[in-house]
């Protein structure tokens, strides 16, 4: 599996992004981001996504702490990272790192999960030895210059999501049919009102529920509050626009924050990087 990774990955990487260091960005799917770094040194400072993040180590020694411990990857392991974990990054040794990452919304993978009512899987352990796990991850990282199908997509959510489940440790908690069917109408009303303040009473008035058991409900479905929620749709948009090379001046105003700084202290909250640094790194896989 590692040997197929690296033969698919060597397709002209050089020729897409002059710098040594780089981030390349996959076409995004629908809940479904793909990535690959490669970098040397510390690159990212103590940050949280409200993504599930899996990945896999290509080359190198991939370090981060994360839940109060040091952490390290080698090539063959897979990373599992829970949504709204605080994390850093960085390359182990002088010869760098390179890895892939996908990050999956919780909402997606709800879907596999068979329940829309049970309660997210927690893996503990971060780093993992799992060749099915890391098979299946490679289904869709080992071409980031390629589509992919759509039905190809259900079954890679449906194995990865079993995957989660047999990994997690923790014990299945019911959230109940009625408090998810009223959360996901927060969450798609968070969703098509992404680049504007939202007020509690709006949420309140979707979900029929006061302000406070919505955040612990919100919480027990998506991993991450409402307002976090709200940010990291803002902070996606904003990532995207950097790749499509937009001036980062404008961004801000594009994305609902109040100005550039405003932008650089929530993206380097989110991501461990300011905009700047992403957009010196990254370039989107061409097709």
């Amino acid at each position: 599996m590692q040997n197929a990774i690296n033969e698919a990955t060597s397709d002209g990487l050089e020729r897409l992004c002059k710098p040594q260091e780089r981030f390349i960005s996959a076409s995004p799917l629908p809940g479904i981001e793909r990535m690959e770094a490669l970098f040397f040194g510390n690159m990212f400072a103590p940050h949280r996504h409200d993504t599930y993040a899996l990945g896999l180590t290509l080359q190198g020694v991939q370090t981060f702490r994360y839940r109060g411990s040091l952490r390290a990857s080698h090539p063959g392991n897979v990373i599992v990272l829970h949504p709204d974990e605080l994390h850093d990054g960085g390359a182990g040794t002088d010869e760098g790192l390179r890895y892939r990452m996908l990050y999956l919304e919780p909402s997606l993978l709800r879907h596999g999960l068979g329940s829309d009512t049970a309660s997210l899987p927690f893996v503990a352990a971060p780093v993992i030895s799992d060749p099915q796990l890391a098979a299946t991850l490679a289904l869709v990282l080992a071409h980031l210059d390629q589509d992919v199908d759509p039905l190809q997509i259900d079954q890679f959510i449906c194995d990865i999501a079993e995957s989660l489940a047999r990994h997690s440790k923790a014990p299945i908690k019911s959230i109940g049919l009625l408090a998810f069917d009223r959360m996901e109408r927060a969450r798609q009303y968070l969703e098509d009102n992404f680049d504007r303040p939202v007020q509690s009473g709006e949420l309140e008035d979707v979900t029929g529920f006061d302000r406070y058991r919505l955040i612990r409900q919100f919480r027990a479905c998506f991993a991450t509050t409402p307002y976090r929620y709200l940010m990291m749709r803002r902070l996606q948009k904003a990532r995207t626009l950097i790749t499509l090379r937009h001036p980062l001046v404008d961004i801000a105003g594009e994305t609902g924050f109040a100005d550039q700084s405003h932008l650089n202290r929530h993206f380097k909250r989110a991501f461990g990087v300011t905009p700047g640094r992403w957009a010196e790194l990254t370039c989107e896989k061409s097709h």
